[in-house]
């Protein structure tokens, strides 16, 4: 993905003082942490080190924790705030409970921003940039019930952990579209973004109930890939789906009509972004007051990474979807949300 994205010179296409700020060496030593190992923050290590190429920086490197865990993930920041990393782009590990760890990050002069998920204000979070999950959700559900045509709409949902604070929000989406349409939610299976729950409780309950269903979607990356190929191994049952992500398994689905299509992200995008930010924060830019954020459930201070729905039609160029709409956000980024001395 580096290569995709570097090759369209997306520092090129942001213009103005986007790309002059590009030019100059700067001393930003930048981390981008999630709040555990999963594969949907892959794309934030090669955006990390894009950015870092694109715009002079000392470093935007990807930094995991070993476990999901907050204690973890709060014992990696402050680590990394002793190594002399000046800038963190981080998912919160809890809305709440992570709050105080980017409180001290803050307080010693390195800014902070959201990625992926949201802190629960107030926090010292400049923004949080990531998928308007609720949104994304909902859409997802839509196609999924137009996919399914007439007739009875019975709609199994998986997804997520739910100490991500994504999750409920999601959940509460694919319930109001199901309602709208006058669809049932038969079932939803949380807790599952990781690939043995996942495999148990997924291929457990289709295996009892896939009788029981009209349609499956997914709200997270492992679920996605889980259900996908028990469709595959399934055969015709019927049901119809919408996944999330971009995993290899979930897009061959849909190329060989498996699977209906899938909500598409953009993590690489919240790295590269991010990082920009995150760098222009420490040369004196500030966030502006009037600035045109959007709100969630945890945050007025949202800024929306993207997300598209992908189906046979478009699923080869998913790519380009998401790299012009990174170069989209990136053009006036400064011009919207920053002011600058």
């Amino acid at each position: 993905m580096t290569t995709i994205f570097r090759t369209m010179g997306l520092a090129a296409l942001m213009g103005g003082a986007a790309a002059t700020a590009a030019l100059a060496a700067d001393d930003s030593k930048l981390a981008l942490v999630p709040g555990g190992p999963h594969p949907y923050f892959a794309a934030w290590e090669p955006a990390g080190a894009d950015a870092a190429q694109e715009f002079g920086l000392a470093g935007s490197d990807y930094k995991v924790p070993q476990r999901w865990e907050l204690a973890q993930q709060n014992q990696l920041l402050e680590s990394l705030l002793s190594q002399g990393y000046n800038g963190f782009m981080i998912f919160p590990g809890d809305p709440v409970g992570a709050v105080a760890t980017a409180e001290e990050l803050a307080e010693f002069g390195a800014p902070v921003i959201a990625g992926g998920g949201c802190y629960k204000d107030p926090s010292p979070a400049a923004f949080c940039l990531g998928t308007d999950t609720g949104n994304s959700a909902y859409l997802g559900t839509k196609e999924l019930l137009a996919a399914m045509g007439d007739g009875e709409k019975r709609i199994a949902h998986f997804t997520g952990f739910l100490v991500d604070p994504n999750t409920q929000l999601r959940i509460d989406a694919v319930n109001r579209a199901a309602e709208e349409a006058g669809a049932t939610v038969v079932q939803v299976i949380a807790d599952i973004d990781a690939p043995e729950p996942a495999e148990e409780k997924i291929n457990a309950y289709l295996a009892a109930h896939a009788g029981d269903v009209d349609g499956i979607v997914t709200t997270a990356w492992v679920p996605a890939v889980v259900a996908a190929n028990a469709l595959r191994r399934m055969g015709d049952t019927g049901i119809h789906m919408v996944g999330i992500d971009h995993d290899e398994v979930v897009l061959a689905a849909i190329k060989e009509g498996i699977i209906d299509g899938t909500m598409i992200q953009n993590p690489y995008g919240q790295g590269y972004i991010g990082s920009f930010a995150l760098a222009r924060m420490r040369s004196g830019c500030t966030v502006k007051e009037d600035a045109p954020f959007g709100s969630n459930a945890l945050t007025d201070k949202f800024i929306d990474s993207g997300t598209a729905y992908v189906d046979a039609s478009n699923v080869d160029g998913y790519l380009d979807t998401m790299r012009e709409e990174t170069a989209r956000i990136l053009a006036d980024f400064e011009a919207t949300y920053l002011s600058c001395p």
